[in-house]
């Protein structure tokens, strides 16, 4: 139990939250510590649980929202990995929950397994955002006066050069042997990227790559 991810889940939605907390306790590997419908609950638990992650429904009754309660919680020094998740597919409510110090921000109509996947990830200590919303968060890091952030930086330095192998179209052994990590490794990147980028194939990597002209920024070794 003990090297189990802890998690507390905050949503008005009593089936809802009890019903993830079932979802969540089958994958076995994550303990589900505490549920609340209410910030004073979701206060309680995190004083008392200290969980490694916390989901977080947009919306709470009796605050002005999931954000505004996450600030609150930050402030109060209840600082704790925390995902969004919610049914808004909105851009704005994408960026606030980030700006607010989300560790990432989750739709309610993604499969369990994928929410499983992203709380493992956040606990290692990575932002995540749901695959349908990565284009979103893509064009948030564009303003109308300034220069358009290169896609790259939603990748890790490891990532990026796995995406530079992985552009060129070499397989999974050959950028283990050319990066010296092992096969899983380079196969959970691959994952991420895609992930990430919201690409499903090797091919759309390549051309990824050419039409967001990254060829430069990933480097000449690798593409």
């Amino acid at each position: 139990m003990s090297d189990k991810i802890r998690v507390v889940i905050v949503d008005d939605h009593t089936l809802f939250r009890k019903g993830l907390a079932e979802l969540l306790e089958l994958s076995g590997i994550i303990n589900v510590v505490g549920v609340a419908g209410t910030p004073d609950e979701a206060r309680y638990l995190l004083r008392n649980q200290q969980p490694d992650v916390v989901i977080m429904d947009l919306h709470i009754p009796g605050t002005d929202g999931g954000i505004s309660l996450l600030t609150q919680f930050n402030q109060e020094g209840l600082k704790f990995p925390t995902m969004i998740l919610t049914v808004s597919d909105d851009e704005g409510d994408m960026a606030n929950a980030l700006r607010a110090g989300a560790r990432g921000y989750l739709l309610k109509n993604m499969e369990p397994s994928e929410v499983v996947d992203a709380i493992q990830r956040a606990h290692q200590g990575e932002a995540v955002v749901a695959s349908s919303m990565t284009t979103k968060l893509v064009n948030l890091l564009y303003t109308k006066e300034e220069k358009k952030v290169s896609v790259l930086e939603l990748l890790t330095p490891r990532e990026q050069q796995v995406f530079g192998w992985l552009a060129k179209g070499e397989s999974n052994k050959v950028i283990a042997r050319n990066l010296g990590i092992s096969h899983v490794t380079v196969k959970l990147h691959v994952h991420n990227i895609f992930s990430k980028l919201n690409i499903t194939s090797r091919v759309e990597a390549a051309i990824f790559a050419v039409e967001q002209k990254l060829e430069r920024q990933l480097g000449n070794d690798n593409l």
